[in-house]
């Protein structure tokens, strides 16, 4: 079987990641020895490169700046087999920068300044279209209408979208994007999307519910973390409860991992529930590494663990 093409729109970002005990208080001053480093990351970046493990042809199309953090990137884009023909480069504006502060129990806090993200183009969409994909991946860290243009220019071709939906916003026309095939936020963003926090059954069906009224989606996919997730298909829901490997040690680009999962599961499979057990066993792995798109398993891992714990 061919491997399947995948055209990621989205960011591309150098993450300053800060190791730290915990977040400072306001007017804290707080002294710490975790470690801080520039790697990889950018949601679209980071499900490109798992795309690109778990065995697509992941084409990317996105901007980063004239700067080492673009240069860095790109090589590192090169070497793991992401496809960067529609790779672009800004030179009026820096290459995106997301400070991601990593709390002791894994949890993690972000801020993205986006630099050459938001100067993403149509034109440049329309020339990643010529890759003739098999699917088209997006998510929100690029400017919103550049994102629905993606989603539309698919639509009109006939080619399945799949959405990680973060970040979210409250002001995003959702109702304006063409048919999904999936929708997938997590629980906060859900909850800025609806104002639910899906933190039960009960609520998660509520959220969902609501969910659906706005986005015209095959199925909605809301990623609970270590409670698993939760698919809703307009008529049914059923739960994917998580995988546990040990202690989180950073949740940085588990959701990009579970969402990219579940995508080129889906298209090999067409089945959303072995899609989204594939997709929790990729997030699960994920969690136990340090890093963004570094921290993304192989085929070979996420197989290994379906194998293992009976998932497929």
């Amino acid at each position: 079987m061919a491997n399947k093409k995948i055209l990621v729109v989205g960011s591309a970002n150098m993450d300053l990641s800060m190791n730290m005990y915990k977040v400072p208080e306001v007017g804290e001053t707080l002294i710490d020895d975790g470690g801080v480093a520039y790697i990889p990351g950018g949601k679209g970046a980071n499900a490109a490169v798992a795309l690109t493990k778990l065995g697509s042809d992941c084409y990317f199309c996105a901007k980063v700046g004239a700067d080492l953090h673009g240069q860095k990137l790109y090589q590192y884009y090169k070497e793991i087999g992401v496809n960067t023909s529609y790779l672009k480069v800004d030179r009026e504006n820096p290459t995106g920068l997301a400070v991601v502060m990593k709390e002791s129990d894994g949890n993690n806090r972000i801020i993205v300044y986006p630099g050459a993200n938001s100067n993403l183009t149509v034109d440049n969409i329309n020339e990643a279209f010529e890759c003739q994909p098999d699917a088209l991946y997006l998510g929100f860290e690029i400017p919103f209408n550049i994102a629905l243009s993606a989603a539309r220019i698919a639509a009109s071709k006939g080619i399945p979208i799949f959405v990680d939906a973060a970040p979210a916003g409250k002001d995003y026309p959702l109702e304006n994007l063409p048919m999904l095939e999936v929708f997938s936020p997590n629980e906060a963003e859900t909850e800025t999307y609806t104002g639910i926090l899906p933190q039960g059954t009960d609520s998660a069906l509520r959220a969902a519910l609501a969910l659906y009224k706005r986005v015209k989606a095959k199925y909605i996919v809301i990623k609970q973390g270590e409670r698993g997730a939760f698919v809703y298909d307009g008529k049914h829901f059923f739960v994917i409860p998580s995988i546990r490997l040990g202690k989180a040690v950073d949740t940085t680009a588990a959701g990009d991992a579970f969402t990219a999962a579940l995508t080129i599961e889906y298209l090999r499979s067409d089945s959303i529930r072995n899609a989204v057990k594939y997709g929790v066993a990729a997030g699960a792995i994920t969690v136990t590494r340090r890093g963004a798109a570094a921290s993304v398993p192989t085929e070979e891992e996420v197989r290994a663990l379906v194998t293992k714990e009976d998932l497929i």
